[in-house]
């Protein structure tokens, strides 16, 4: 959209109606493979570049705010995005639309492997996938870089974020904190001439009340009927887990498996392998695979019916806190945006995503297409290495094939995705693995 006198370049269309929510975000959550870094730019795609529902500037500071939240901050993404079109209806629909594909996908999974164990049909469409989305998350990259890197400091953070946590194993809290002080300091901008919107102290404090009985108020009655319950347990723990998740599931997945394997006994640590590699192949978050989790840990103990009464609690605890986090800050984000030191800090915070998503497809990249990725320590450095001897020439070639359909002949990636899981399987079939 061109701009006129009474809106500038920075103004989005008016926002869409529900049914069009709906619609995008059906897509969206249909087609959010490859873990934030591809999700964040699915969405990039849709809102921004092929829609004009919201700015540049405001996808950037909408990122920038989530990045600082607990949770998967691709879902909190959507629901911000859908709170701005549509109020907390549109949230809803957004975020729920971005996860429910997902989780009905994983549900189906945890059954089958709960019944048969690992299933190679499964492992061979997946693996077509999984090439994919490498190229998914290499055009996100190029896409979020150009967006949020400017200036000489931006690739500074950047690169420094990528060395923190690759080479370093820097927490991501530290990272992001690091970023924002730099930013406040150094990037400090002047103040838009316009006010932003007020925003009511007392509404928040609703919202929070609101949002805090409805994630809470269930596990409450679990632990009144059953305290010791597993029900009660997943609750407890899951919970825990949505308050503590900084920088998304990656962040996470170290203090996941050393919980549900060692101190619950849940799962083996072969099972855990299993449902994280399902979980980085299915549409939506990659804390999804709490939801595997849970349904097996429910399954062991009592059936397909306490998997399933697991799997819910699991996804209710999981995702609910983030609908408590947007509603309640989303108001801020237009705020924040009007205070230079601020704003400083949260461009600051993007530079520095585009290094975390770098390593993200770093790693990404090495699982699929080696078979072995080994830790080599390097002085102060410990750095994720590929065992060379061990390409996987199947995921190599595939991951070819994904290129030139989605970068040389840019078909849509919903046309794709399917081909790609059909020439795994035809891969696998004729030569009898990767």
């Amino acid at each position: 959209m061109s701009a006129t006198p009474d809106m500038p370049a920075d103004t989005p269309a008016p926002g869409p109606d529900l049914a069009q929510i709906t619609r995008v975000f059906g897509r969206i959550g249909i087609l959010s493979f490859g873990g934030p870094a591809a999700q964040i730019a699915l969405m990039h795609k849709e809102l921004v570049d092929d829609r004009p529902w919201m700015t540049e500037k405001q996808f950037l500071n909408a990122l920038s705010f989530c990045m600082l939240l607990p949770g998967p901050e691709a879902m909190q993404l959507a629901s911000y995005a859908g709170w701005r079109m549509a109020g907390v209806t549109g949230g809803l629909i957004a975020g729920l639309l971005f996860v429910l594909p997902g989780a009905a996908v994983i549900l189906a999974l945890a059954a089958l492997y709960a019944q048969f164990g690992q299933i190679p049909l499964v492992e061979a469409l997946f693996m077509g996938i999984k090439a994919t989305v490498i190229i998914i998350v290499l055009q996100a990259l190029l896409k979020v870089s150009k967006k949020a890197l400017t200036g000489l400091l931006p690739y500074v953070l950047a690169g420094a974020a990528f060395l923190g946590i690759y080479a370093f194993q820097v927490p991501f809290p530290v990272i992001i904190l690091a970023a924002a002080a730099i930013g406040a300091v150094f990037m400090a901008g002047d103040a838009p001439d316009t006010p932003p919107a007020p925003v009511s102290a007392r509404g928040t404090g609703r919202t929070i009340a609101i949002w805090a009985f409805v994630w809470l108020a269930p596990l409450a009655a679990l632990w009144l009927i059953a305290p010791d319950g597993l029900l009660t347990q997943i609750g407890l723990f899951f919970s825990k887990l949505a308050v503590v998740t900084f920088g998304g599931a990656y962040a996470v997945l170290a203090y996941l498996v050393q919980e549900v394997v060692a101190d619950y006994g849940w799962l083996t640590t072969a099972q855990m392998m299993d449902a994280l590699g399902l979980a980085e192949t299915t549409p939506g978050p990659l804390i999804l695979v709490t939801e595997f989790v849970g349904f097996l840990a429910g399954a062991a103990e009592g059936g397909f019916g306490l998997g399933l009464a697991a799997a819910v609690v699991t996804l209710w605890v999981t995702f609910v806190p983030c609908f408590l986090w947007i509603f309640a800050g989303a108001p801020y984000v237009e705020w924040i945006s009007h205070q230079p030191r601020l704003t400083g800090a949260l461009n600051a915070i993007t530079a520095a995503v585009v290094g975390v998503i770098l390593n993200l497809s770093l790693w990404f990249a090495l699982q699929v297409l080696f078979g072995e990725v080994t830790n080599v320590a390097l002085g102060p450095m410990t750095l994720a290495l590929p065992k060379l001897s061990t390409l996987i020439p199947g995921a190599l070639i595939l991951s070819a094939l994904a290129a030139a359909l989605l970068l040389w002949r840019k078909i849509d990636l919903l046309k794709v995705l399917p081909v790609m899981a059909l020439a795994g399987l035809g891969y696998v079939a004729v030569t009898g693995g990767l």
